[in-house]
């Protein structure tokens, strides 16, 4: 019954299973039940996870995200009606499976992801990546700027991830966007933090990420300027340049996303990073990766669901963005 279920198809795009046929608790455990890589022709947007979290500095378990986010996905619908837009029937999106990683190395691990993102993008328009830890964005922003050059990154997080070290080692879930400035992968003119909070190590935390070439939007000023403002502050920001988005879950408050490894209060609500990334059809957006979901942390899905939307309205602009 389900070797070759019946699908949602818009053209020459093949959707969804049709959740009206098939139950949404049985299927394909893909992203939103969508095609598998090897069943398309023609690629948009490939949706592929990292399970790796050996750069975490606290607790582990991102490693498990990738499944964990695909499950929390069966109920996502094929139109998004905030948009007007039907993000799998613009496009052509698919499933690649997972880039595996050696557990036990850094360095190799880095270099996995990276040939795994290139290869897949000789294959697919854009990658939406699924982590793992964040110690992921470094190599897969290695993979686009190969191909778009250096691009503007907006960075959700409750932290900076560009801290230079963590017990000696210069690849950590900490320091991806340091490595990614100093390589010259980012464009230090347009990037910025959005949802920072919490402590940190010293005032010169602020200082150096400045120089790295960042700006931040700090999740109190949430209160005062609203979506609507922190959405100015971004397209102010990066413009028509090309555009990379990264998303830690952890940049929502722990009550809207328990399930993550380095969770601080006073984050954003679910609501607003949703309508945030909405936004985004409006931008230049040749990739992104959603992070740090740890599902031993979480509890009836609480993070997962949050994370599989947040991918959700990504696809749905990059669906606008494709058809503009």
């Amino acid at each position: 019954m389900t070797d070759n279920p019946p699908r949602v198809v818009s053209g020459e795009h093949v959707g969804p299973v049709d959740a009206s046929v098939l139950p949404r608790f049985a299927g394909p455990a893909t992203f939103a039940r969508l095609p598998r890589i090897d069943e398309v022709s023609d690629v948009d947007v490939a949706v592929v996870g990292v399970p790796f979290d050996a750069g975490v500095s606290y607790r582990p378990g991102a490693r498990f995200g990738p499944a964990h986010v695909r499950e929390s996905s069966r109920l996502l619908r094929p139109y998004n009606p905030a948009l007007d837009v039907e993000p799998f029937g613009r496009q052509q999106v698919a499933d690649a499976g997972d880039i595996a990683a050696n557990p036990f190395s850094l360095d190799e691990a880095i270099g996995q992801i990276e040939n795994g993102a290139r290869h897949l993008l000789e294959r697919s328009h854009r990658l939406l990546t699924i982590g793992g830890d964040h110690t992921i964005a470094l190599p897969l922003l290695r993979a686009v700027a190969a191909k778009h050059g250096p691009v503007a990154v907006v960075h959700f997080d409750a932290h900076l991830d560009t801290w230079d070290t963590y017990f000696g080692a210069a690849y950590t879930h900490g320091t991806p966007f340091r490595r990614a400035s100093e390589e010259g992968l980012i464009d230090r003119s347009g990037c910025l933090h959005v949802g920072i909070r919490g402590p940190l190590y010293s005032s010169s935390d602020l200082t150096d990420d400045v120089e790295l070439g960042f700006q931040i939007v700090h999740a109190r000023e949430m209160e005062d300027i609203g979506t609507r403002g922190v959405v100015e502050r971004i397209r102010e920001r990066v413009g028509d340049r090309p555009v990379y988005v990264s998303v830690d879950i952890d940049v929502l408050d722990p009550a809207f996303a328990p399930g993550t490894g380095t969770p601080e209060s006073g984050g954003l609500l679910s609501r607003e990073l949703l309508a945030i990334l909405r936004s985004f059809a409006a931008l230049n957006l040749v990739g992104a990766d959603i992070v740090e979901v740890a599902p031993a942390y979480d509890h009836a899905e609480i993070t997962g669901i949050a994370a599989s939307h947040a991918a959700y309205e990504l696809l749905s602009a990059m669906a606008l963005r494709e058809d503009s």
